[in-house]
C-alpha cells in the first residue's frame, strides 16, 4: 500500500510519468500504469480522502473478482468462505448454504466443495490447513540469532529468538531471550499469552528437549515443567510429529516471515543489553502484524481482532510461576532433600518417590499428582524443614521437649527434681543428648509418684550420684522410704591382710 501511494504522489504532484516513477520506486513500467488506472477507474485523487482507511483504498483499488462467470453462474467469494471456515462450528455445507440463498444460478454442492478446494489448492502452502479460531499456537525457535555486546568487554553473546504464530490469523509473537534454557523457554510462553491477552486451546511446539522428555509418535512424555504450565493455562499440549513439518507450518512459516521483516532489518544494528533489543524487535513487531496480506483482505491484527481475541480463552488471575520439578526418595526419617536441605513430608511416605516441584519461594511434594507437603523455600545446606504434623506421636512427643520445658517441669515436682533435671543436662556436652535421661525422670514420677521422686533425687544429690539410673536404684531398692540415718551409714575403718591401705599409694 506504501509503494502505491507513492505512485499516486510522484504522478499527481511531481508530474512524473510511468518510466521515472518505476525507476525510482523499482517498479515495472506497466505495474505503475495498472495502479494509475485503478486509481482512475476507483475515481481516486490526490491527495487521498482521510475518511477512507488503507483497507478501505486497497479494496476499492482491488475489488473482488467478478461475481459470474462464464457458465453465468454467481461465483463465491473464496477468500471469505476460507476466513469463515475458520470460526467454530462453521462448515462448507452451511457456507454453501449461504451463498445459494437468494438466487437459482448457484453451483451444487459437491461442485461447490471441488471449486473451493481448486481455489485454496492456488494459494500459498500455508492456506492449505483450516484452523479453528483461537484452537492452536505454534511456537518455536529462530535459526538465526541476534548478537548482544557486552558494554564492559566487548563479549558477544547470540541471544536467542522466541517465536509464536496464532494459526487462524497468523497473529505474531517474537522475542529475544538470553538462552533456549527451560525458565526462557517458559518465560516465553508466558510472555506470548500475555502479548495475545488470552491462551488457545492448543499449543504446538516441536520436540525439543525443552517441551518433550521422551519423544513418541502417538504418547509424547512431556517435560513435568511444560506440563505444569499448560496446565496452569488450562491449554493442551500436542508437539509436532518427529519429521512431519506440515504439523508445524505456522510456525516455520513464522519463523521466516520474522526472520525476513525483522531480524533481516536489524542486521547493521548493535545491542547492548536484550531489554534494548527486545524494543526494537517489538517497533518491526506491530509493523509486521499490520501489513496487509498479500492473497487475502486485511492484515495479521485485523484478523486477530476478528477470529482469535473473540475465541481464546481469558487468563489466569495469576501468571506462571516458573517451575522446576525432580523426582526424590523420602527417607526413613520422612524427609527429602532438595539442593542439600531437608524437607519432611508424612511419615506414612518414607521408602516412597515423591515428585518435587520447586519453585523459587517453595518446595511442594506430590505422591500420586495429589499434593501431601509444602515448605517455604531453604537454602541452608544440611539443615531440616520439619512441620510436626508428618512426625509419628512419639517423635511429636519428643520433640516437644525443650531444656527449659523440662526444667519448668522438674520445678513443678520439686526444686531437688528441678537441680537433678539440670545436672543431668548440664552433664553432656549437647542438652539434647540428655533428654532420654530427663524424660526418664518424667517417667519415674509417673511410677512412683511425685513424692518419692523429690526424695530419691535429694538422695542422689546428697551422694552425689547424678545419674538416671541412680534415681531409679534409689526408687526400686525403697532408700528413699528409709530413715536417712540407715540411708548413709557411717564409713568405719576395716583392717585385713588383702587390703593394702591409703599410705600404699605414697
Amino acid at each position: 500500500m506504501r509503494k502505491i501511494k507513492e505512485v499516486l504522489r510522484l504522478h499527481f504532484e511531481s508530474g512524473l510519468g510511468q518510466r521515472p516513477i518505476g525507476r525510482a520506486l523499482g517498479l515495472s513500467r506497466t505495474t505503475v500504469g495498472d495502479y494509475l488506472r485503478r486509481a482512475t477507474a476507483a475515481g481516486l485523487s490526490w491527495p487521498l480522502p482521510n475518511s477512507l482507511s488503507e483497507q478501505q483504498i486497497y479494496h476499492r483499488l482491488f475489488p473482488p473478482s467478478a461475481m459470474i462467470s462464464a457458465t453465468g453462474r454467481r461465483v463465491p467469494d473464496w477468500a471469505h468462505i476460507h476466513t469463515e471456515l475458520k470460526r467454530d462450528g462453521v462448515t462448507l455445507m452451511l457456507l454453501r448454504e449461504e451463498y445459494q440463498s437468494g438466487s437459482d444460478q448457484t453451483y451444487r454442492y459437491s461442485h461447490f466443495c471441488e471449486l473451493y478446494r481448486q481455489w485454496a489448492g492456488k494459494q500459498r502452502i500455508s492456506m492449505r490447513q483450516i484452523h479453528k479460531a483461537g484452537e492452536k499456537l505454534f511456537v518455536d525457535y529462530a535459526g538465526q540469532s541476534l548478537p548482544i555486546v557486552n558494554p564492559h568487554t566487548g563479549e558477544i553473546h547470540e541471544a536467542q529468538i522466541f517465536v509464536a504464530v496464532l494459526g487462524a490469523s497468523n497473529y505474531t509473537f517474537a522475542e529475544a531471550t538470553r538462552s533456549q534454557s527451560l525458565s526462557d523457554w517458559l518465560g516465553s510462553h508466558r510472555r506470548a499469552l500475555e502479548f495475545f491477552g488470552g491462551v488457545p486451546s492448543i499449543i504446538v511446539p516441536d520436540n525439543l528437549k525443552r517441551a518433550v522428555a521422551k519423544p513418541c509418535r502417538y504418547d509424547p512424555d512431556l517435560n513435568p515443567s511444560y506440563q505444569d504450565l499448560a496446565e496452569h493455562y488450562g491449554a493442551a499440549v500436542i508437539p509436532a510429529r518427529v519429521r512431519k513439518p506440515k504439523d508445524k507450518a505456522k510456525a516455520e512459516a513464522g519463523v521466516q516471515v520474522v526472520e525476513r521483516w525483522i531480524l533481516a532489518r536489524l542486521r547493521n544494528r548493535t545491542f547492548f543489553s536484550l531489554a534494548e533489543a527486545n524494543a526494537a524487535i517489538g517497533e518491526l513487531l506491530q509493523d509486521l502484524n499490520n501489513r496487509p496480506f498479500k492473497k487475502l483482505p486485511g492484515s495479521r491484527r485485523q484478523a486477530f481482532e476478528t477470529l482469535d481475541r473473540p475465541a481464546l480463552k481469558p487468563l489466569p488471575a495469576q501468571p506462571y510461576v516458573f517451575a522446576q520439578w525432580k523426582k526424590a526418595r523420602v527417607n526413613i526419617d520422612y524427609h527429602v532433600e532438595v539442593d542439600g536441605h531437608y524437607y519432611s513430608v508424612p511419615y506414612q511416605l518414607r521408602g516412597r518417590q515423591l515428585d518435587i516441584r520447586i519453585t523459587a519461594q517453595c518446595i511442594e511434594c506430590f505422591d500420586q499428582r495429589k499434593r501431601v507437603a509444602s515448605h517455604l523455600r531453604s537454602f541452608r545446606k544440611g539443615q531440616h524443614s520439619t512441620v510436626a504434623a508428618h512426625m509419628p506421636k512419639a517423635h511429636r512427643d519428643y520433640a516437644d521437649w525443650t531444656p527449659q520445658r523440662l526444667i519448668r517441669w522438674a520445678s513443678a515436682t520439686g526444686p531437688r527434681t528441678a537441680a537433678m533435671t539440670e545436672t543431668i543436662l548440664a552433664s553432656r556436652q549437647h542438652p539434647q543428648q540428655a533428654f532420654r535421661s530427663a524424660m526418664g525422670l518424667i517417667r519415674l514420677g509417673k511410677i512412683y509418684g511425685p513424692q518419692r521422686l523429690e526424695a530419691a533425687c535429694d538422695l542422689a544429690l546428697e551422694g552425689k550420684a547424678t545419674s538416671y539410673k541412680s534415681v531409679k536404684s534409689i526408687l526400686s531398692t525403697g532408700l528413699d522410704q528409709q530413715p536417712r540415718e540407715q540411708n548413709l551409714p557411717s564409713a568405719e575403718t576395716i583392717h585385713h591382710d588383702n587390703i593394702r591401705g591409703g599410705r600404699y599409694y605414697h
